[in-house]
């Protein structure tokens, strides 16, 4: 079942990178595709398998990105490959606005039955995250009849207009796009610093919630106005950051007393990544509605809202999607599940104590990890040019991320400064001690290098 744990010959570089196959994919790519794509680094894929990436030239890496958090049980699973392959020779597309067919319905039932919370949960399918998160602001306006969102800052929900304007993450991402979505206010994500040299903050919920009572809402906006709170569980784009214990539970207690949805966007923390199904099991918190997508289908487009059944309450026509719910990708839903519950999540649980046991070994060693955290194999290192200051270290990340695409190890940064680790569900503890060794080499060449030029 854990299908492709076992240690490849890899990493296993060839060539330099790019090397000459590569090369020329990558500058036909950048002279006919968009401009406004963010490649971290000049990788050209030929084929995957597990957690194992080959590109164009025959170059093997160890792939800790799993698509962004997307192919959650290993590229090319082949129990999600014959699931895809069968349902493609039956029925590709009908469009499920439209009309009734089975992946669609055993599929929704699924989510229905796994999802947290008493009584009967609804699905609405869409194609990705970003639309998922747009079905959500449509149906906390239309349940509520209330116009205005809270949101934070840090938080990414997608780049279409609607989860654009709850989006706080980074000022390219919303620049030159204005008007954006109006009704939407943003407060701080509690973030508590945690190093050898530091303890934790006890105050930084605390302040956020003051902040939302004593100012948002005696100030700005009253909260019989507000349709909804848009939460992630663990803030992904925002740096990987864990909220403290009793964050969620309080914030859903202030929305029950004011009537305010609490709409939890599980698109990167969902399905599994966290060493629970969901991520929100951890704090034991129901939220009203959950917003799915990456990990959902290991790869295949697939989007979903979960709301329990009284909120979505909208009729015949209120929303739709023309691919929402494509046979084929609900198929490779279906199946990924069953991997999920069959010991994918208990793997990512396991392995991901595994791997945070080892990047804070490693940040005993390295004066540059000022931070670990995480949940199962969503984890974040937060890289600082000084402890006490907490000032990030986003030059040195950057250079860190290319010297382990160098090394054969791919990984992605978040935040101002935080390398990500969120790998295939499948890794083993032998391919984690892998990456954390290459990481270490590459913080080591970082650093003596920092050093010899002061």
């Amino acid at each position: 079942m854990l299908w492709s744990r076992r240690v490849e010959t890899v990493p296993e570089i060839r060539t330099s990178l790019p090397g000459p196959k590569s090369k020329q994919t990558i500058e036909t790519d950048e002279q006919y595709t968009s401009g406004s794509y963010t490649r971290a680094y000049p990788l050209a894929v030929r084929r995957a398998s597990g957690a194992v990436v080959e590109d164009l030239d025959g170059n093997r890496f160890l792939d800790f990105t799993a698509g962004i958090a997307v192919c959650s049980t290993g590229h090319c699973h082949p129990r999600v490959v014959q699931a895809i392959q069968q349902q493609a020779e039956q029925l590709l597309h009908m469009s499920g606005t439209d009309f009734y067919y089975g992946p669609q319905c055993d599929l929704a039932k699924k989510l229905a039955e796994i999802t947290p919370g008493d009584g009967p949960h609804r699905v609405f399918f869409t194609n990705s995250g970003a639309e998922a998160v747009e079905a959500a602001f449509k149906l906390a306006r239309h349940h509520t009849k209330r116009q205005h969102m809270i949101a934070f800052y840090g938080a990414f929900h997608g780049r279409t207009m609607g989860a654009l304007s709850l989006t706080g993450s980074k000022v390219t991402q919303r620049q030159d796009f204005s008007p954006l979505v109006p009704g939407v206010t943003h407060i701080d994500y509690p973030h508590c610093y945690r190093c050898p040299l530091q303890p934790a903050a006890d105050s930084c919920c605390n302040q956020t919630l003051d902040d939302l009572e004593q100012k948002i809402f005696c100030k700005t906006v009253s909260p019989r106005e507000i349709a909804a709170f848009f939460v992630e569980p663990i803030q992904g784009e925002g740096g990987y950051i864990v909220p403290p214990d009793d964050f969620h539970q309080r914030l859903k207690a202030i929305a029950e007393k004011h009537e305010i949805l609490y709409i939890v966007d599980e698109v990167q923390a969902g399905m599994g990544r966290t060493g629970k199904m969901f991520a929100m099991e951890h704090w034991g918190v129901e939220p009203d509605v959950i917003c799915l997508a990456k990990g959902i289908a290991s790869g295949m487009p697939l989007g979903a809202i979960v709301a329990r059944a009284n909120v979505m309450d909208w009729g015949r026509g209120s929303h739709a999607s023309t691919f929402g719910a494509n046979p084929v990708s609900c198929a490779a839903a279906l199946e990924t599940i069953a991997l999920l519950e069959e010991g994918l999540i208990e793997n990512a649980a396991c392995v991901g104590e595994f791997l945070m046991a080892k990047l804070r070994d490693l940040q005993e060693r390295q004066p540059l990890i000022g931070d670990v955290r995480g949940r199962g194999l969503m984890i974040g290192a937060e890289l600082v040019r000084d402890r006490e200051s907490q000032e990030p270290a986003s030059t040195e990340c950057e250079e860190i991320i290319q010297a382990c695409f160098r090394k054969g190890l791919l990984l992605l940064s978040c935040g101002e400064s935080t390398v990500r680790f969120c790998p295939p569900l499948i890794i083993s503890e032998e391919q984690a001690e892998i990456a954390v060794a290459i990481l270490e080499e590459a913080l080591t060449e970082i650093t003596e290098k920092s050093q010899r030029q002061l």
